[in-house]
């Protein structure tokens, strides 16, 4: 057995027992015990394994530019972000635009399927709040050029894998119907269970929109046999936009393994 093989062995032995990515999350402890956290060294920790959920907030919210690197700030700059919170908050109940019964986001489908989906990852309706809109900003901004060329990108690579999958897919007239948007756009809010999105979601925080196309890549392996057997892009776009979830966990390990493949090691700029 190889080292690499031994190794995929004994994490996939320790998850079923319990003990996933125990060095992992040491690792990550004596990262965050620097008294000026280091951005890169935790951008690359993201990137190469999931983060344990009892620190997930906290990274996302020094990756997404929410508190800054220093810890001896992090409780003033929170008391801040939480009373622009509650300004905001405040200002749209005057203004009547939204009252306790009214959602508090504008009516966007992405905004929205974002912010539905990372209320069941984070608890703290501040914490979630400011998450929200700073990993949407990511999307607008630094992510803008790079999200219209992932369909593009995902052909590539799923040829790569499977040539005969996608002449099906073309044959179909599938290509160009599949749903991109929910893929990339809403980076799979509403197509994943939150316990499986929110691995996808640290390596899009840490700065990889790319991990999106080997996720699309990967469900249409996984449901190869499914989807060969749907004669039309109408069908197929349907069963894609609803696969069955017990499969995600898998499909998301999968698709890490398979971005680890093509970019090999990831790098936060990727």
């Amino acid at each position: 057995m190889t080292e690499d093989s031994q190794r995929n062995f004994r994490s996939v032995y320790y998850e079923k027992v319990g003990f996933r990515g125990v060095e992992e999350k040491k690792s990550l402890e004596i990262l965050l015990k620097d008294d000026r956290l280091d951005i890169e060294k935790l951008c690359t920790f993201s990137q190469r394994f999931p983060l344990p959920s009892m620190y997930r907030a906290l990274v996302w919210k020094v990756l997404l530019g929410i508190l800054p690197p220093h810890h001896e700030s992090h409780a003033q700059v929170m008391m801040y972000r939480k009373e622009q919170y509650s300004d905001v908050l405040h200002a749209l109940r005057v203004v009547r635009f939204v009252s306790d019964a009214t959602p508090q986001e504008p009516e966007d489908e992405v905004f929205l399927a974002i912010a539905k989906a990372m209320e069941e990852m984070v608890e703290d309706s501040v914490d979630c709040y400011w998450i929200i809109r700073c990993f949407v900003n990511q999307l607008n901004s630094k992510y803008r050029d790079s999200l219209p060329q992932l369909p593009k990108a995902f052909e590539q690579y799923l040829n790569l894998e499977d040539s005969r999958l996608l002449s099906h897919l073309k044959t179909c007239s599938a290509v160009s119907k599949l749903p991109y948007d929910l893929w990339f756009k809403r980076c799979f809010a509403g197509c994943l269970p939150e316990s499986s999105l929110q691995r996808v979601w640290d390596k899009v925080v840490s700065g990889s929109c790319k991990i999106l196309v080997f996720v699309a890549v990967e469900i249409l392996l996984t449901f190869k046999i499914k989807v060969m057997a749907l004669n039309s892009a109408e069908k197929i776009t349907k069963f894609l936009e609803n696969i069955p979830q017990d499969s995600s966990d898998a499909i998301v390990s999968k698709a890490i393994d398979l971005w680890h493949k093509h970019c090999g090691t990831p790098v936060h700029s990727a």
